[in-house]
């Protein structure tokens, strides 16, 4: 499992980050940068994550290695996102003074994320990422990493050039849940006159509250359309040319550079440590599924020796759960599985507890269908092989029940849970499809029994 206290000190710093962003002096601030950056490196590092895992989730590793790098040199990634032709790349263009994005006619001129240093603001490390359009036709691949790009900033400008779209309101409500500061750009605010345009910022704090703060609606003109200008010649003529006006972003490029100087690193460090954070979930979540594929094979092991050996040498029904010599040594292998070892003698006394539930549950009703059920198919005119074999899928039956609920008590960390082993073995036996492991089980039983006396 990865390391517990790494996850608990990047949830913990990430919490208390959150709450006093907004006042956190620059000594804090860099204090809890430095605190992620040591846990970054830990998860990097951890040697209890397996090479499988690593191999299996290298870009999310990789993707780790470059906030620890972006955290070191003090950067602040804010990506630019929005529906087709709403303005994204003319306003980081703006934003930068510079054609540092593709800006074109035709809907989907971002292809792929492109990302500049912002100009005015080297010196706080603040970056642009342009993203492509969410709303391309046949753009699934290109949404999805318009989402990526979004989720591992650490601000979001969110552009639209009117009332939000259904569609655009569901993106913004998508990138709120990923927790990152949200600026709602209107652009092309040129085309609307004063009243009309208040009116319409007004509308749009209404619509995203509680998603974006009321301050950050902000309107600008990343690409205003030329103004008619009228000039009168020395005779009197009157000629019309276009004039080119300059965009109007200094509202947003401030408000920008401010959340850079005032809380930069913080916002990096949140956001590096809340990926970490999910980085944590997914690797936990594969070593789980790693460890639980290799105890099924286990126990399908010693469900095999358990069961021919009772085939083998029959013993009744009513002694099967007794015989706990193999089942304690299953139970043994499995807490290795899942870095919990037992001692043979404690493996003993959890394979007593689980048979005595086990036990409870089989009553003298329950017991008469289990029997039937093995034997189902069997017949009084049949060899002694075939009614070994169902004896033996008995045996092999109650290896799965005690080998599950063996696993659940170690997934649990050696707990049963506040609803205790009756409770939980009860659970497990409810789980499974009696019938259907223990035709498999005569199956492969009768299959070896017949090699044997071949």
């Amino acid at each position: 499992m990865p390391n517990d206290s790494l996850w608990r000190r990047l949830r913990g710093w990430v919490g208390s980050g959150r709450a006093e962003r907004a006042t956190t002096p620059p000594v804090r601030a860099n204090a809890g940068s430095a605190q992620v950056a040591d846990s970054l490196r830990a998860l990097l590092d951890d040697p209890g994550i397996p090479a499988s895992v690593r191999s299996e989730l290298a870009a999310d590793f990789s993707r780790i290695e470059q906030m620890l790098d972006k955290l070191q040199r003090g950067e602040l990634h804010v990506a630019v996102f929005g529906r087709v032709s709403a303005g994204k790349s003319a306003l980081g263009n703006a934003l930068l003074g510079r054609e540092a994005f593709t800006v074109g006619v035709l809907h989907g001129t971002t292809t792929d994320a492109e990302h500049a240093l912002l100009d005015e603001a080297q010196h706080d490390g603040l970056v642009l990422i342009d993203t492509p359009g969410i709303n391309e036709l046949d753009g699934e691949a290109r949404e999805k990493l318009a989402f990526e790009v979004a989720e591992v900033s650490d601000l979001v400008i969110f552009v639209c050039d009117g009332d939000l779209t259904r569609e655009e309101l569901d993106a913004l409500k998508n990138l709120a849940a990923t927790q990152r500061p949200l600026l709602l750009a209107l652009n092309k605010a040129d085309r609307y006159g004063r009243d009309e345009l208040d009116g319409l910022l007004e509308h749009l704090r209404l619509r995203v509250a509680g998603l974006v703060r009321a301050d950050d609606v902000l309107a600008v003109a990343a690409h205003p359309a030329p103004q008619r200008v009228v000039e009168v010649d020395a005779r009197g003529h009157e000629q019309q040319r276009e004039q080119a006006r300059t965009p109007d972003v200094a509202a947003l490029r401030e408000r920008l550079l401010a959340i850079a100087a005032r809380e930069g690193k913080t916002l990096s460090a949140i956001n590096a440590g809340l990926y970490a954070g999910r980085l944590t979930d997914q690797v936990s979540a594969r070593i789980a599924e790693t460890r639980k594929a290799v105890a099924a094979k286990l126990i399908h092991h010693y469900c095999i020796a358990k069961g021919v050996a009772v085939a083998l040498n029959p013993i009744p029904v009513a002694d099967l759960l007794a015989a706990a010599g193999l089942d304690a040594a299953m139970v043994v292998q499995l807490s290795r599985v899942y870095g919990l070892p037992l001692t043979r003698a404690e493996s003993g006394r959890l394979v007593a507890v689980i048979s005595a539930q086990l036990a409870a549950l089989m009553g003298a009703i329950w017991g008469m269908q289990l029997v039937a059920s093995a034997l189902k198919g069997v017949s009084a005119g049949l060899s002694v092989v075939v009614t070994a074999a169902a004896q033996g899928a008995l045996g092999w039956y109650a290896t799965v029940l005690i080998g599950r609920a063996a696993e659940r008590y170690l997934v649990g960390g050696k707990s049963w849970g506040e609803a205790g082993a009756k409770r939980a073995v009860a659970d497990i036996v409810a789980s499974l499809d009696r019938d259907s492991i223990l035709r498999e089980a005569r199956e492969e039983i009768l299959k070896r029994l017949k090699s044997r006396r071949g």
